[in-house]
């Protein structure tokens, strides 16, 4: 079974969040070895940076706004491909302050879901469920639609 991670500065706080995330990794739990790591938000970016730079694994995607977009097929496609090859998948979530540097270089890639910003601890409950649309997709079900 592959594994993906999910590496995240911060940690929710929020009662409705952690059940919608909890939510998620069950049904995920048919497809994948899913982790979630979250760092402690840090006086710098560099520190935060180095505590992720630690945990990255794998193939690398890194949320950020100007990273690539694209549709929740295309995101499966891509996702197909790491799995097809055994990769295991790191994610990665930055603060709401954003990432160092040294992070989006260690990355394969860069992905946006949108040029809008959106609540950064709501933000986890959106990348499960895109992780989970795209396992879906593959697997032909009528989830996605």
């Amino acid at each position: 079974m592959i594994k993906v991670r999910l590496v995240c500065i911060g940690t929710l706080k929020e009662d409705y969040l952690r059940a919608a995330c909890a939510e998620y990794a069950k049904r995920l739990s048919r497809f994948c070895d899913l982790e979630i790591t979250e760092l402690p938000e840090r006086p710098t970016l560099k520190e935060e940076g180095a505590d992720i730079l630690k945990r990255l694994r794998g193939h690398v995607i890194v949320l950020a706004v100007e990273g690539k977009g694209c549709s929740s097929e295309a995101f499966a496609a891509d996702l197909k491909r790491l799995v097809d090859r055994g990769e295991e998948i790191t994610f990665v979530i930055g603060s709401s302050r954003g990432l160092d540097g040294a992070v989006k270089r260690a990355a394969a890639g860069l992905l946006s879901f949108s040029e809008m910003t959106f609540p950064h601890q709501l933000f986890r409950v959106l990348l499960l469920e895109q992780i989970y649309r795209a396992f879906m997709i593959n697997a032909g079900s009528e989830y996605h639609k």
